[in-house]
């Protein structure tokens, strides 16, 4: 978790929060020291660029008791992280709202992530409007690697009724850069399509 420099001389300030998702074959320790988000947010802070918040960075992996390794890769992939909904609604963000001071309500809550935390960002985040305002995907979308998705269903129905779901957000935001993998490319830009 990281807390923004005034984080421990204002103790009366309470702070929005970001959960931000690795990629695949990554974990929680990517953003930190590949991304060097610490430093970055820092300076944004400083410059007043950004608003002081805190980022959570959760490990994106987590299955349920008793279901069986998959392999890792498409089409399996998502069921490397069939319990993460579970994990970040019922333990992690009580968590975080309980143990920090944040603003804890979904306009002041935010999710988003690389690649498969993208995916996962969509995946939880547009399932749950009571919880996040704003989602972000860099390079992942959330249909995952299976080809089409259900609109009337998919994260919960969110699809079902585009006009009422842009209601609830306020911001999605996707992009993938043209070099990456043809069909991740693909796939990321059929998601948005």
């Amino acid at each position: 978790v990281y807390t923004p420099p005034d984080y421990d001389t204002n103790r009366d300030t309470r702070y929005p929060v970001l959960y931000l998702q690795h990629g695949g074959g990554e974990d929680e320790r990517g953003w930190p020291i590949q991304g060097k988000m610490a430093a970055i947010l820092d300076n944004l802070i400083a410059e007043k660029k950004s608003k002081p918040m805190l980022i959570v960075m959760e490990q994106g992996y987590a299955r349920k008791a008793g279901e069986p390794q998959a392999p890792q890769g498409p089409p399996n992939f998502s069921r490397m992280f069939s319990a993460l909904d579970e994990v970040f609604t019922k333990d992690l963000i009580p968590m975080i709202d309980s143990t920090y001071r944040t603003l804890a309500n979904r306009e002041n809550r935010a999710m988003a992530g690389l690649s498969m935390g993208g995916m996962q960002t969509f995946q939880i985040g547009l399932a749950h409007p009571e919880l996040f305002a704003s989602l972000g995907g860099f390079s992942g979308g959330g249909g995952g690697f299976g080809g089409p998705i259900d609109l009337k269903t998919a994260h919960n129905g969110a699809m079902a009724d585009p006009e009422a779901s842009n209601k609830k957000m306020k911001l999605v935001w996707l992009g993938i850069g043209t070099a990456e993998p043809a069909n991740m490319y693909a796939s990321v830009k059929g998601y948005h399509d």
